[in-house]
């Protein structure tokens, strides 16, 4: 966030309340996880200056960080870290490396190259809970913050949601620091999502109901502005939200703090129904007088 004497609107009330209402980083609640599918480094330190304070996890993902030289990889894990923005390659690439029985193998390469946690997912695979658990002790073991994901990527196997709970709450026991829940890249027909990528409120419920006090370890994978909207309406303002593309990182952050219509109507509605805001009132200046009444 721009310091206080650097912000462009400082001194406009309304403008400083809603810079104010996020939780500053680094943060346990209400990440913002970046899906990087393949930039540059120029773009990369552009969108970086520009959002880099409102991003804290990223994900290089599936396996396009194995398709990039070493050398440039390298490069990007190092100016993220700068930012002390978490690192992680995507799950797929993991469920590669275990079906080929290589999972310490990948954990010690990842550390080598820079990235500072790793994502467990079983989108492709299928894991015994026994071998799901020492995959997490794996990732500790050697030094690196462990992301589980829950959930198919298969939209024909989908878990119900209280099998994604059960699943989540088992993860963060056993170490994990945040639950994604899966929704893939295009957010629709996988998770919480019907095939449209409407929320599915039944599921959506059961999942927060079944969290508990622990919901907000959950890293909701929502892709779309409008399931972005409705999760910030629902959890609020320091909801947990993944597979952010990067460029779309300042206007998220502009709609977690009501400043955007699909957040700002709702709470003009909301004071305006409370009487705490009356849109016919005339805004008094400093002495107190009507605005452009004569003295």
């Amino acid at each position: 966030m721009p310091s206080a004497h650097d912000r462009p609107w400082a001194g406009v009330w309304a403008v400083d309340k809603a810079l104010d209402r996020r939780a500053g980083p680094p943060r346990r609640g209400g990440v913002t996880m970046v899906i990087d599918t393949g930039i540059g480094m120029t773009t990369l330190n552009d969108i970086l200056e520009l959002a880099g304070c409102h991003v804290d996890h990223w994900k290089l993902a599936f396996g396009t960080s194995a398709l990039i030289t070493r050398s440039l990889l390298e490069r990007k894990l190092q100016v993220l870290k700068g930012r002390n923005i978490l690192t992680f390659p995507g799950g797929t690439l993991l469920e590669a490396a275990v079906v080929q029985q290589h999972c310490r193998v990948f954990m010690r390469r990842a550390r080598e190259l820079g990235f500072t946690a790793v994502e467990i997912s079983e989108g492709s695979i299928d894991l015994p809970p026994d071998r799901r658990r020492r995959i997490v002790d794996c990732a500790l073991d050697a030094g690196l913050v462990p992301i589980t994901e829950v959930g198919r990527k298969d939209p024909d196997r989908q878990p119900t949601a209280d099998q994604l709970v059960e699943q989540a709450l088992l993860d963060l026991e056993w170490g994990a620091a945040w639950v994604i829940n899966e929704a893939r890249e295009s957010g629709e027909g996988i998770g919480i999502y019907d095939s449209r990528g409407r929320i599915c409120e039944k599921a959506l419920e059961t999942i927060a109901r079944g969290m508990g006090e622990k919901a907000d370890r959950i890293v909701w994978e929502a892709p779309l502005k409008a399931q972005q909207a409705a999760l910030v309406r629902r959890f609020g303002v320091n909801v947990s939200l993944g597979n952010i593309n990067p460029y779309d990182v300042l206007a998220l952050e502009a709609l977690r703090r009501g400043l955007r219509f699909e957040t700002l109507n709702p709470l003009a509605l909301k004071k305006a129904a409370a009487g705490e805001w009356d849109p016919a009132a005339v805004e008094q200046d400093h002495l107190g007088q009507a605005a452009g009444a004569r003295p």
